[in-house]
């Protein structure tokens, strides 16, 4: 192509190399709009706006970024092609982050002797599909939007091969406009939720009528007036209050006062904050238990980004969970991969910062993916949700070097309007630098404040106030945030170098409410904190001064350093690629002042903005509840059952999934999610070794359980406390309380994710139940997590988990994930599920009950049953107790936990690992129906193999607690009895392909 302003570089597949991409749109077309489009190949565009000599381009697109093997590249060629009719260019809107983009610019930097610009970004990718038939642009336009891309980053061209093409270059236009607006607050009650309303502040009216006492208060007048501020505050001023107060990131209604009744019972209590009442003080029960044992491996809980705790004596384990939902729901790609990223940032950012990142993992609840439900105004499919989502972690965490070694999908109905995206992050962080704690995070007045990392754009704003409110189709587009994992990548790395020279005081990320709410909350260090904003690096200019300083835009950390190291930080920023920038000072005023050239456009006293937000008053309410005990068919066939639950939603096969994520960078991962000599087997928790030097671990776990929640919202979360423990349990994990010799550390977040729940006539009118369930939840959380001596480490809350559009609202269940990690002493001797020696015996290791409500073997048959599994503590811990020291003498060739379809789905999973088979008798000492033998979800039980030779010693230990119920066979086969009756007997590679093929059909 011959263009005057730009230079571009296409690179596509060589004949005879299969491309993926473009067989899947030729898919898309001929599934959903039955258009024969003939061949499509796909490819990339890179269009350059740099002067370039045509031998240095040649160089570049030859060299850089094509590959002799498998690529052409054509130069300053037209989009066109024989054979080929028509196209779609897929661009990135104006101020999204370009990263193959950069990433080429930095090549290009590389390769010639020049020096270029790689700040600003020069080089522009485009994803490219020429279509062998001529198809209608209308057509190609709705494929691109639904299947390809998003409209809130993407721009679409398309059309015919035959049209004059200019490639698309996204230029941001935007007037300069520094203003500041002031914003009259002295108005009517129903004047003050408008505002709330309009500027999407999500604040009620008893919050507006604190700032606007506040402003109107004889104090606060005087001192602006003395400082020659308005008497009003500023747009800015309102934004940071709104930023500082929303749910998302004060946590109201976990810190209200809730009356509670159990209309069953007639008790009745006030609660004092549920986060103060039953997270923090049950970790605090448990901190103090051990401190008695001379156990101190708990050193920080919910003071920080993450909590902190000891693994050794030179390092710690850092952990952190957090959910995406709000922004998923808009933007699937974006606010996932934005979801992984920023969650890794809060490892990064705690204490002195720089620890160095070990895993990812990530939990994930959609609609499923055959929803065929008119979709209401603003909602996206679930299987477009999921795929958008998948990415989305896939080039967070795969471009990031770091492995996926972990997760869970869940698919609901009630999740189709908003997907709960759940990603955590472990890592390691030395115990001092340079004889400093790391653990603390100290600030003294004339630190300086440094930004680095990603720049400043209009994506992101309202990130925090609009994740606090339900999703409808008026949530802003500007609230998604889109992340570069190549760009946080360069800042990690430079963090930690930076840290343990000693250089840095103090680390936090800008998560939600961006530089607002990292600075603000860094400024209750010192006591105070100035900003100058036109410092702060922007991705295009434009921004008013609030946008700046309440921009959610990725990849952003603020560090505290000392004026002594301010030089060397710079230099070591400017050496490692990272944009590093003073914009600001730390005092000791007890004011966060924040100016634009030289006036000031915020200044607001820490005491109000922090702790100035009034506390909820709620009433929670739980109805007396009515017995339904389920009716099941006589005539079941088990075999049909057994292969419809190994196909179904949420018990098939995630291998289309866990293949493309990268399970095994860094080169630590033990247990990977699929493991068994023909790598297909599904695990329990997953163990990484800490480093090299030891066989040191971590194993790493997952309890959620939200089926149960409308039945039984106590053993809801009890269930999911005790399905994290088991799976840890089961690979070969020791309770804290099971060897003092050893300080066995266990860290668990845990992350509540529920629908409004604040009581409304008629908005919201069963939030009282709501509330109840929540509260059953949280008691539930401190009876087990007392009983066990695991502690919350950290977590996260996400209150308004709605959709509404269309005169009709979507809520989630209420869903509680725990996320378990405990210390493996030797990563050696921990334990698969999956069978591996013939003839070895298979015992189930727990009591099965007669509880099947909200079973997976229930929903298959769409039958209702309220007796929803109960955990029963003492005996789940007798059990593991018996199963630890089991695990002591290398008894346990295999162990795999209970849980989704009960006892046959996981012997089914376990014969995959060699595909064999296994002989079964049911043993029924508790006298329950042969359906609960089978399909109940009782908690706390596993399935082992042992060798023939151990059956005494295992059985000695084990006692009551294990039942024999056969043994493994050679033959692919899966028979069970009962008694003398056979009831099932179906093929194991007949069972594995409904398994494997159960989801991917589905989702691809």
């Amino acid at each position: 192509m011959n263009n005057n302003k730009y230079h571009t570089i296409q690179v596509f597949l060589k004949p005879g190399i299969k491309d993926h991409k473009g067989e899947k749109l030729a898919l898309l077309l001929s599934k959903y709009f039955s258009v024969d489009s003939g061949k499509i190949i796909s490819g990339k565009l890179f269009v350059i706006d740099y002067p370039i000599s045509p031998s240095a381009l040649a160089l570049f697109g030859i060299e850089g970024l094509g590959d002799a093997i498998v690529n052409e590249v054509l130069i300053d060629e037209p989009l066109s092609r024989a054979g080929f009719s028509s196209f779609i260019t897929i661009a990135k809107l104006p101020g999204v982050t370009d990263d193959e983009g950069l990433s080429a610019q930095r090549t290009l930097a590389d390769m010639v002797a020049e020096p270029l610009d790689t700040a600003t970004q020069h080089i522009f990718t485009q994803d490219i599909y020429l279509i062998g038939k001529q198809t209608d642009e209308r057509i190609l336009k709705e494929v691109a939007a639904g299947f390809l891309c998003n409209n809130l980053i993407n721009h679409i061209s398309c059309g015919s091969l035959k049209q004059i093409w200019e490639p698309y270059v996204p230029e941001v236009k935007l007037t300069v406009d520094s203003s500041v607006e002031l914003i009259d607050v002295d108005i009517a009650d129903n004047e003050l939720l408008a505002l709330s309303h309009q500027k999407i502040l999500s604040l009620n009216l008893e919050e507006m009528l604190a700032i606007k006492h506040y402003y109107l208060s004889d104090e606060v007048q005087s001192a602006r007036t003395e400082m020659d501020l308005p008497l009003q505050p500023t747009d800015c001023e309102l934004e940071i209050i709104a930023q500082t107060w929303s749910e998302h990131c004060k946590h109201k209604e976990f810190n209200a006062i809730i009356d509670y009744t159990d209309a069953g019972t007639g008790a009745h209590k006030r609660i004092d904050s549920l986060f103060k009442s039953y997270i923090k003080a049950s970790t605090d029960l448990i901190k103090d238990n051990l401190a008695k044992k001379g156990l101190h491996w708990l050193v920080k809980v919910f003071s920080d980004n993450a909590g902190i705790v000891r693994i050794n004596d030179e390092n710690m384990f850092v952990w952190k969970v957090e959910t995406h939902n709000s922004p998923s729901a808009i933007d699937p790609y974006g606010g996932a991969i934005t979801g992984i990223l920023g969650n890794n940032r809060d490892p990064i950012g705690t204490g002195i910062g720089g620890a160095k990142l070990l895993f990812n993992t990530n939990v994930l609840c959609f609609g499923p993916p055959s929803y065929d439900k008119p979709l209401l105004k603003g909602q996206l499919h679930p299987k477009r949700i999921f795929e958008g989502v998948r990415k989305g972690i896939e080039d967070g965490g795969n471009k990031s070097g770091i492995p996926t070694i972990n997760g869970a999908i869940i698919f609901d109905d009630r999740y189709s309007g908003k997907p709960l995206v759940y990603c955590g992050t472990g890592g390691v962080l030395a115990k001092e630098y340079l004889g400093r704690p790391t653990d603390a995070k100290t600030i003294s007045p004339g630190d300086k404040i440094i930004s680095i990392g990603g720049r400043v754009g209009k994506d992101g704003i309202h990130g925090a106030t609009f994740s606090s409110r339900e999703i409808d189709e008026h949530s802003p587009q500007s609230a998604v945030q889109i992340g570069s994992p190549i760009v946080q990548k360069l800042a990690s790395d430079f963090l930690e170098i930076a840290c343990k020279k000693g250089l840095v005081n103090t680390t936090t990320d800008c998560g939600a409410g961006g530089l607002s709410s990292a600075i603000g909350e860094l400024a209750s260090i010192s006591n105070g904190a100035e900003v100058m904003l036109e410092r702060v690096p922007l991705k295009y200019s434009g921004l008013k001064p609030w946008e700046i300083f309440l921009s959610e835009s990725q990849e952003r950390m603020i560090l505290a350093v000392h004026p002594e190291h301010l030089e060397e930080v710079l230099a070591l920023a400017v050496h490692m690629d990272v944009e590093a920038s003073v914009i600001g000072e730390f005092k000791n005023d007890g004011l966060l002042t924040v100016t634009y050239n030289g006036a000031t456009v915020a200044s607001l006293a820490l005491d109000f903005l922090h702790d100035g937000v009034p506390r909820k008053h709620l009433s929670a309410k739980w109805p007396a509840q009515k017995e339904i005990k389920a009716e099941i068919p006589d005539d079941l066939d088990h075999n049909e059952i057994l292969l419809k639950l190994m196909a179904s939603d949420n018990i098939s096969s995630r291998e289309y999934v866990i293949r493309q994520y990268d399970h095994e960078v860094k080169g630590k991962t033990i247990i990977k999610p699929l493991m068994g000599e023909q790598r297909n087997a599904p695990q329990d928790a997953a163990v990484i070794r800490v480093s090299f030097d030891s066989f040191e671990g971590i194993a790493v776990s997952n309890g959620i359980q939200p089926k149960f929640a409308d039945l039984d919202p106590y053993n809801s979360s009890a269930g999911a406390f005790d399905e994290a423990v088991r799976q840890i349990i089961a690979v070969g994990g020791k309770l804290p309380s099971h060897d003092h010799s050893k300080e066995v550390f266990w860290s668990v977040n845990d992350n509540f994710c529920v629908p409004d729940s604040v009581y409304h006539p008629l908005n919201n009118p069963d939030g009282e139940k709501k509330l109840a369930q929540l509260v059953q939840m949280c008691e539930a959380l401190y009876d087990m997590s007392t009983f066990f001596s695991v502690p919350m480490t950290s977590g996260k809350d996400s209150m308004k988990n709605d959709f509404k559009a269309d005169g009709i609202k979507i809520s989630v269940p209420p869903t509680l994930l725990y996320s378990a990690a405990a210390k493996i002493d030797d990563v050696r001797k921990t334990t698969t599920s999956d069978f591996k020696k013939y003839e070895s015996l298979i015992y189930q290791v727990g009591k099965t009950y007669e509880e099947m409500g909200g079973t997976e073997f229930l929903n298959l048959l769409a039958v209702t049953d309220t007796r929803a599994p109960k955990v029963r503590k003492e005996q789940a811990l007798r059990t593991y107790e018996k199963m630890m020291q089991a695990h002591d003498v290398s008894l346990l060739l295999s162990a795999h936990d209970l849980s989704d379809g009960g006892l046959i789905t996981a012997l089914t999973e376990c014969c995959f690992g060699i595909g064999c088979g296994a002989e079964i008798t049911l043993s029924n000492p508790d006298h329950v129906s042969v359906e609960a033998l089978l399909y109940a979800e009782s908690h706390s039980r596993f399935v082992v193999s042992v060798a023939k030779d151990d059956q005494q010693k295992f059985e000695t230990i084990l006692g009551d607690d294990a039942v024999l119920l056969g043994y493994v066979t050679e033959t692919p086969v899966l028979k069970v009895h009962d008694g003398n009756k056979e009831i099932i007997c179906c093929s194991v590679d007949e069972l594995f392909t409904a398994w494997a093929n159960g989801l991917t059909e589905q989702v691809q």
